[in-house]
């Protein structure tokens, strides 16, 4: 599943096209919507891997995280292009956003090398305070199966092989990744690596296992699961409260870490626009095309005095 040849698919499966935004037109390969049962064996696979992983040493799972960067970075060319024709972006934010992913891999690694970061947390809780300060001890443990849900904007850092698969895995959760249907042909590029890096860490297949789909069918059927024991989404406010929702309907919920869409208004004072109009403007105008408008930052709505 995870290592099939980008836009291999399945006699009668339904199938669905990435778009190229700069050209206008379908690119090629087609690629194949998971059906149940590839959504059945990915979810089977890493519940049987999670055991296995998680009794991995630190160190090697580190080195796992390491190799996936370094697979990214010897897909740099085609991985790069490919994205730019899926999103039109542009090679140069592209090139700093595989830099970004590979970062985060190698951050992640840094860190579960230092045996302090599964240390108890003590916060200590004061009785006598108004109002009472409770007794908090926590410690870091792996979960269970992850599944990550690729954002649009970000088809490297906050996709396939991006911030939440990384600490996943870094944690010793197996992860299933449903790639979004802006950026198929990267996603599966990315995957490709993730999976060469599985395989030559000696891992698990079910460590790592990436759906595609062209609708909300998969992402559903994934989250329902009671095989799947957290969620990590980058997306709209809808999304991510609908994905929420379903996994607190569950017999047994589950947290959905989500990075979910915002408004940023911004307001403009009736001074600064006596004083500084234009240079508002222009800055105004470099955050909404900051990305290609597909920052997070990028405000929303701009409040100004009448008149102004």
């Amino acid at each position: 599943m995870t290592r099939a040849a980008v836009g291999s698919t399945a006699a009668g499966a339904r199938t669905f096209r990435a778009f190229d935004p700069a050209a206008g037109r379908s690119l090629e390969p087609a690629f194949t919507v998971a059906s149940a049962a590839d959504v059945d064996a990915a979810l089977t696979a890493a519940a049987a891997a999670f055991a296995p992983y998680v009794a991995t040493p630190a160190a090697a799972r580190a080195a796992f995280l390491r190799r996936i960067a370094s697979e990214l970075e010897r897909a740099k060319a085609p991985l790069v292009e490919r994205a730019n024709h899926e999103t039109a972006l542009g090679v140069g934010r592209l090139e700093g956003e595989l830099a970004r992913t590979t970062g985060q891999l190698r951050m992640f690694a840094d860190l579960i090398e230092r045996p302090d970061w599964l240390a108890a947390v003590d916060a200590g809780g004061e009785p006598t305070a108004q109002p009472p300060k409770p007794d908090i001890r926590s410690l870091r443990r792996a979960l269970g199966p992850v599944v990550v849900f690729g954002a649009s904007n970000f088809p490297l850092a906050f996709s396939v092989a991006g911030g939440d698969t990384a600490s996943a895995l870094a944690a010793g959760c197996p992860v299933i990744c449903k790639a979004h249907p802006s950026h198929p042909g990267t996603s599966r590029l990315a995957a490709d690596a993730v999976s060469a890096a599985v395989a030559a860490s000696g891992l698990p297949d079910g460590v790592f296992a990436l759906l595609l789909d062209d609708g909300h069918e998969v992402g559903r059927g994934l989250v329902s699961d009671p095989r799947v024991k957290a969620v990590g989404f980058t997306g709209s406010r809808a999304g991510g409260e609908a994905l929420m929702r379903l996994a607190a309907e569950r017999p047994e919920p589950i947290p959905v870490y989500a990075e979910m869409g915002s408004v940023n208004p911004v307001f403009v004072l009736a001074e600064a626009a006596n004083a500084r109009a234009d240079a508002i403007a222009e800055g105004l105008h470099a955050s909404f095309t900051l990305g290609v408008g597909q920052f997070c930052t990028n405000p929303g709505v701009v409040l100004v005095p009448v008149g102004r």
